[in-house]
């Protein structure tokens, strides 16, 4: 479904568009697999099809009662093309959200950044 030039995704919890030479992912509510899987789908799509190498996940929104969304991640994380580069700065609300955006993403070029979204945009633009 197309809203206002974006692709919404069960009941508008996901949006992914290139904004100003970064991609941004939006993910609200509990995530489940096939979400995290077409957000990563998106994000990848968009880096291959414009060599865009930036990408911010907004995380504000998410809920995360259980570990489950951030080893789904990990996985996700652990097929992605090693030759493709991507620096991602994810925004969380609270240090639980930290934890497991560090756990999801792992040893990648990413940092978490903490209800700023400016901070993480000036950092995936230096």
């Amino acid at each position: 479904m197309m809203l206002n030039g974006r692709e919404s995704m069960d009941n508008e919890q996901l949006w992914v568009e290139l904004v100003g030479g970064i991609i941004i992912a939006r993910i609200r509510g509990v995530p489940n697999e096939s979400l995290l899987r077409e957000c990563q789908r998106r994000v990848l799509q968009l880096v291959t099809d414009t060599g865009t190498p930036r990408a911010l996940y907004d995380a504000l929104e998410l809920e995360l009662p259980t570990v489950d969304p951030a080893l789904v991640q990990q996985r996700l994380e652990s097929e992605k093309d090693p030759s493709l580069q991507l620096r991602r700065a994810i925004v969380v609300p609270h240090s639980r959200g930290a934890f497991l955006a560090r756990l999801a993403f792992g040893e990648g070029d990413y940092r978490v950044f903490y209800n700023d979204i400016s901070a993480a945009i000036r950092w995936l633009e230096a």
